[in-house]
């Protein structure tokens, strides 16, 4: 009987987990936003318990956070603009410079493999022309109309769970820890491990773009801004966006630069600054609890990149950590979480007989 319970349950459980991401997905115009939004409003949590110390009102305090949003998204607009700003600006000697690298590397290619048609292929000269490139780099109407959106329903998110009009601490203890003093003490921890989390990927990738920005204006290479911004954006994305950005850098550069010693000298410097930041000073400033593992990292982002798209990669390491914390509170799912950091887990064996082994 018990195992026929057993079996029931694990047949339930491949049932409902496939459901449940097709409905993740199928819903992402509200999970997207709502995920987005705990996350943001994680980070101002504190400010509004200090707001309340002090005995400020709360539509007050509310207005200092949507002040404080505002300003954000006018800073990250401003540089978004001057970096098309500084792309517009340039003329066309970028672009003619790499139809002659390109279809010179085309033709060594041809040679390479003995194919003639490659030699005579017309497709570089037509492709890469600054039209061309700023076509392809703007947004469909679409796509902004999406993005408008999602931004203004994660806003109204945020306000509902700063106006505790959605109160998420009362949401786990009915249905995840159900253990009021325990769900407390889990909460704050997960409120304040996220946090951390957040602030320090941010400073990592603040810090990462600005090097890559000197990096790029040291060595001559265009659009510094646009690459400073660029690799900002992307270090958001745990391990892949680091190789990303050296990758295409690595390509960007091998047009301008003539001399290879100087083009591995400075991919090595973009490669140097993201092994400082992301490498070194980010695993000591996260600590020991937040370290993950790497096929942990590239499952979650297949996953979550499946699933929500970009902001699916964006959000896939906070979620992972939040998943984490959760299951650390029960010895249950504690091994789990153990294989999710990369911890050796303990395992325990059965006492030996001593009478099994005598001869």
């Amino acid at each position: 009987m018990l195992n026929d319970r057993k079996t029931t349950n694990l047949l339930l459980l491949a049932i409902v987990i496939p459901l449940f991401f097709y409905l993740l997905k199928i819903l992402s115009f509200i999970f997207i936003p709502l995920v987005s939004s705990m996350f943001i409003a994680l980070l101002f949590l504190p400010l509004m318990r200090w707001f309340k110390r002090k005995g400020v009102p709360k539509f007050v305090s509310i207005t200092v956070v949507i002040l404080i949003i505002i300003a954000a998204f006018r800073i990250g607009g401003g540089l978004i603009k001057l970096s098309s700003a500084e792309i517009l600006a340039t003329d066309n000697a970028y672009f003619d410079k790499a139809k002659v690298k390109i279809s010179s590397l085309l033709y060594s290619l041809g040679n390479f493999v003995g194919l003639d048609f490659i030699k005579s292929m017309d497709t570089p000269q037509d492709l890469v022309s600054k039209e061309a490139v700023m076509k392809s780099l703007a947004p469909t109407v679409d796509f902004i109309s999406s993005t408008v959106s999602m931004i203004l329903s994660t806003l109204f998110f945020v306000l509902l769970l700063l106006a505790e009009s959605m109160d998420v601490q009362k949401i786990m203890n009915s249905t995840i820890l159900k253990k009021q003093f325990a769900s407390v003490k889990t909460f704050m921890k997960i409120e304040r491990d996220l946090i951390k989390f957040i602030k320090v990927k941010f400073f990592i990738s603040l810090f990462t773009g600005i090097g890559i920005g000197i990096a790029c204006w040291a060595f001559g290479v265009s659009f510094p801004i646009f690459w400073g911004v660029f690799a900002f954006a992307i270090n958001f994305l745990q391990l892949v966006g680091s190789v990303i950005t050296v990758v295409l850098l690595a390509v960007f550069a091998f047009v301008e630069i003539e001399s290879s010693s100087i083009l591995l000298f400075f991919v090595l410097t973009c490669t140097g600054v993201q092994v400082l930041f992301g490498g070194i000073l980010e695993p000591v400033f996260m600590g020991r609890s937040f370290s993950i593992n790497v096929v942990t990292i590239l499952v979650m982002l297949m996953l979550w990149g499946n699933i929500w798209g970009i902001a699916g990669l964006i959000m896939s390491i906070p979620i992972t950590v939040f998943l984490k914390i959760i299951m650390e509170q029960y010895k249950s799912t504690r091994v789990i979480a153990q294989l999710i950091s990369g911890n050796t887990v303990a395992i325990v064996l059965p006492p030996i007989n001593k009478k099994q082994i005598k001869t």
